[in-house]
């Protein structure tokens, strides 16, 4: 039933309206309306009749954006708005004050009070969830929940490399793509240089120091990271009249042949090579200039909201070639495809070229060639004019033609994204609304990528030039790196036909000494802080196990004919050949597959040797840069084919690396390189190694002589099992001094390491296994030969090794030497007298 001014609501045309009803009192509901002029209205009747309220400030301000109203599910009076701000009315609407405050980030979209407690209450604005359990006095920010909304993705040289790019109304940020440290990528190690709705950020190539960033139409600044100095660099026209016009997402770029050089879109192309200091236009108005689309200031409706989002005729992609200084291609929003040859002497327009593009689509990304100035891949969509069609157009002739590679049904979701691999041409990735694709064939044919990866808006795409790492940003999903994508690179120059071999290993990325720092902060931080994915510094080894052929599904059977009634029809049964009972697949056993690993240095000697778990398909495994290590004396029996274990690190260098899984053999090669933060001398790295393999040898006695009290133990339970059925005049002897002989090995063992299942934390420092860890920690520690310290204890391990050896020596040569003795002396047969078994 509609309801009308003549019930006490506005005149005129109504906008957006928020709703509420009160819980407690479900007769009392509150609308906010948008109308000529904006207000709060209250029924008292269930929606019957409305009164204008009083309250005039604090109450909303952009209906476009959000115009909702809440009340408290036990006071009827108490209701709350939420706008850019939050305010509430403890007089049932009457009067407004501000009530949370710019402590939380503004904007605020979504609201919710728990109907039995209303001081727990939940809000989300543009920058993400609040908590509050005393009614809005005090509050936490949600700190794990990754959804950020990433316009445009960048990365720098840095190792490990950052990335960076500008959020939805969170500003501009520079972050890690791994850290050298504890407790793995955390919200600080990201950086806020720039705020407002963040977009493109650009990290000056020869000092990362220095970044460009962006904010809403038009707005950039040039900041120094470390002091966060920032230079305001916005173009202005030189004749200080013209009105330039910037997109709410303006264009920029980097010029790849001057480091302080970078692009910048208004209706013109502006030029920089002085880091934005000073500007020069390049290019005449390279959009349609149509008039009509230029009165933002009238935007809005009945409430105009004028924010530079609603910009237009503005130019939206700039994409300079990195193989020619004089090519540059441009985009525009409202359908222009502009290209130079000659450095902005003069412009063609492309954009009747694209075929079965409408006139008037954006152009939101040009993605050009490595290394041919004339092919470019073009990104048109026209979802704001209801046509969701994914559009993506390749040319290799500088627009003299081109073709669509992006069609309906081959991807879901209007593209938004596309980069083409720098080292194999025909491999592409495309972002779409809803998820990211690749192809390895130019876009004849696409694939979803889903391994780890949701379906969201993927708006942006780079692949690091040296880690061949896929960089992601998402809108509401944050970043995501695809860590080395050199197997499908292989995949894509093949064609695809390294996946039929049944193992293959494939190029690999360089791994690094890295040392790592403690953790910054709380150590434990539990489940409220979020924390990425942090990729190792070791060797990634990526390998292919081709899965089992599938069996093929059995034959359709054929529907038994049926009577007139519908009944099955009886049919004879005929005679079935018998069929040979078939064996099911050991899933279980598939998956324990290993490969076995051999690291071979560059003289051609085998330096580590272990194993990995494989399952089927594209597998990672990886190699932890260390040498074979040692055994230490341990009460834990070894397991039949238990690997080596870990021993000290390689020094640099290159390393080929031999996998087998089976009968298949395929290799690789790693370079190690030094922790680039530190100095490093081979000569040093190398005396290192020769300390360890001197002390291994003092660890390799003291292993060997744990073992002897082991085969002495195992020998007297021979004994003893031997003797069972002797009579007990020949065994109490010797079962007596077997039992010395274990107290003498009982407490040998205590001298190596703590007795097991000790009651309480008891770590006895003297004992020979602290002494090896102790001896070894200061080896590991030092840069090169043994400092002091490590001389120190390694004499001490040497020392400690020598009076249990020389305590064991004289117990084998003698106490043992007698006890065996003895049993050997024992006129004891092993078999037992059998009587005659009488008959009855």
């Amino acid at each position: 039933e509609r309801r009308t001014a003549k019930d006490g609501l506005p005149k005129g045309d109504l906008g957006r309206i928020g709703l509420a009803i009160a819980p407690s009192k479900p007769n009392i509901v509150y609308a906010l309306v948008e109308a000529k002029e904006n207000n709060l209205y209250k029924s008292y009747d269930g929606g019957r009749k409305w009164q204008k309220m009083p309250a005039k400030d604090n109450v909303s301000n952009r209906p476009f954006y959000y115009h909702d109203i809440f009340v408290d599910p036990l006071n009827e009076n108490r209701v709350f708005s939420i706008w850019s701000t939050m305010s509430k009315s403890e007089d049932g609407g009457k009067t407004f004050e501000p009530w949370v405050g710019w402590k939380v980030h503004p904007d605020h979209h979504a609201f919710w009070i728990h109907p039995k407690n209303p001081k727990f209450m939940i809000e989300g604005n543009d920058g993400g969830m609040n908590i509050s359990r005393d009614g809005g006095k005090t509050w936490r920010f949600v700190e794990n929940l990754p959804l950020a909304q990433f316009y445009h993705i960048n990365y720098d040289m840095d190792i490990p490399y950052n990335i960076c790019g500008g959020m939805q109304d969170n500003g501009s940020w520079v972050g890690p793509s791994a850290v050298w440290q504890s407790g793995g990528i955390r919200n600080h190690h990201w950086q806020e240089v720039f705020f407002g709705d963040g977009f493109d950020v650009g990290i000056r190539p020869d000092n990362n120091r220095y970044v460009y960033a962006m904010s809403q139409g038009g707005n950039i600044g040039y900041i120094d990271r470390e002091t966060g100095k920032t230079t305001f660099i916005k173009p202005v026209h030189p004749d200080g009249d013209t009105p330039l016009r910037f997109n709410w997402n303006a264009a920029f770029a980097q010029n790849p042949f001057h480091d302080c050089g970078i692009y910048f879109g208004s209706q013109f192309l502006h030029k920089s090579l002085d880091c934005g200091q000073t500007w020069e236009i390049i290019s005449p108005d390279l959009t349609t200039n149509d008039t009509t689309k230029q009165h933002q200031d009238k935007s809005g409706g009945l409430t105009i909201d004028a924010t530079n989002a609603e910009n237009f005729t503005t130019i939206i992609a700039i994409a300079p070639s990195p193989v020619d200084e004089q090519v540059i291609w441009v985009g525009t929003d409202d359908g222009n495809l502009q290209l130079t040859r000659d450095g902005g002497a003069t412009w063609s327009n492309l954009a009747s070229r694209l075929p079965d593009a409408r006139p008037g689509s954006w152009i939101p990304q040009i993605e050009v060639s490595q290394h041919n100035a004339g092919e470019a891949f073009v990104v048109v969509n026209d979802y704001r004019r209801n046509d969701w069609r994914p559009m993506v157009f390749h040319t290799t002739d500088f627009g003299a033609s081109f073709r669509r590679i992006v069609r309906e049904g081959q991807v879901t979701g209007h593209a938004l994204a596309i980069v083409q691999d720098p080292d194999v041409p025909n491999l592409l990735w495309l972002g779409t609304d809803y998820g990211l694709y690749f192809s390895i064939d130019a876009g004849q044919n696409w694939n979803k990528w889903t391994n780890d990866y949701p379906s969201v808006s993927t708006r942006d795409l780079k692949i690091h030039p040296r880690e061949k790492d896929l960089i992601v940003g998402t809108f509401g999903r944050a970043a995501w790196i695809l860590d080395d994508t050199r197997p499908i690179q292989e995949i894509a120059r093949s064609g695809g036909k390294v996946l039929e071999k049944p193992f293959a290993v494939f190029p690999a990325p360089d791994a690094w000494l890295a040392e790592y720092k403690s953790v910054e902060g709380t150590r434990f931080v539990a489940d409220a802080t979020f924390r990425g994915d942090n990729r190792p510094a070791n060797a990634m080894i990526s390998v292919w196990v081709k899965p089992p052929a599938q069996s093929p599904p059995p034959p359709e059977t054929t529907p038994e004919p049926t009577g007139k009634k519908g009944k099955k029809a009886a049919k004879k049964a005929e005679p079935q050949p018998e069929k040979a009972p078939q064996s099911k697949p050991d899933r279980k056993k598939e998956k324990e597959k290993k490969v076995k690993v051999r690291v071979l240095n560059e003289a051609g000697d085998t330096i580590r040797t272990f194993s990995a778990k494989v399952d089927t398909g594209l597998v990672r495994i990886s190699w932890d840069l260390s040498h074979d290590g040692i055994d230490f004396p341990s009460r834990r029996p070894q397991r039949p084919g238990q690997d080596t274990p870990s021993g000290y690190s390689v020094v640099p260098g290159t390393y080929k690396l031999v996998l087998m899984l089976g009968d298949h053999t395929d290799s690789t090669t790693v370079t190690v390189h030094p922790d680039p933060r530190l100095p490093y001398s081979l000569e040093n790295g190398k005396a290192k190694q020769a300390a360890f393999d001197e002390f291994y040898q003092t660890v390799r006695l003291a292993t060997d002589a744990w073992k002897r009290l082991d085969e002495a133990e195992k020998t007297l339970d021979r004994v003893d099992k031997a003797l069972e059925n002797a009579p007990d005049s020949l065994k109490t002897d010797i079962q007596k001094q077997g039992k010395a002989l274990r107290d003498s090995i009982r407490q040998m063992r205590d001298i190596f390491m703590d007795p097991p299942n000790q009651k309480g934390i008891q770590r006895n420092p003297n004992t020979l296994m602290r002494v090896l860890f102790t001896a070894y920690r200061y080896i590991d520690n030092s840069d090169g030969a043994p400092n002091a310290s490590a001389q120190v204890t390694t004499d001490k391990a040497r020392r400690e090794v020598g009076r249990i050896l020389d305590r064991m020596n004289a117990f084998f040569e003698k106490d043992f030497a007698d006890y065996r003795q003895k049993v050997e002396a024992v006129p004891f047969s092993l078999f037992k007298d059998f009587e005659p078994l009488k008959k009855e």
